[in-house]
């Protein structure tokens, strides 16, 4: 695995932070889920085109669906303009959250 890239990584605000990744859906547009990058996840990411995380209940690297198979291939990156988040948008084999459902964002707050 190559290192991120060096003018990539002068962009960013803090390379040495996680960085929110949001993550969208090619075709539909949903917001499917809310992850976060180090520089070696988004390294990954952009070399493999296989959507790469950092698990902050694991402390570690994974691959979206490599244990679901619900993977995410990566069809663009964007940075914001502050250089602190990220906008990955994949086309999504399978669901995108673990519960089942297509996306994280599946509970509406009606109450409010």
């Amino acid at each position: 695995m190559a290192p991120l890239d060096p003018a990539i990584e002068s962009l960013l605000k803090d390379s040495g932070v996680l960085i929110p990744a949001i993550v969208q859906d090619v075709t539909s547009r949903d917001v499917l889920m809310l992850a976060y990058m180090n520089t070696v996840a988004l390294a990954l990411t952009l070399e493999t085109g296989k959507a790469t995380y950092w698990s902050r209940s694991r402390n570690e690297l994974w691959i979206k669906g490599a244990t679901s198979g619900h993977f995410q291939e990566v069809q663009s990156v964007a940075l914001d303009c502050d250089g602190d988040a990220l906008l990955i948008i994949v086309k999504q084999i399978g669901v995108a959250c673990h519960t089942g459902n297509t996306t994280c964002f599946h509970t509406p707050l009606d109450a409010l």
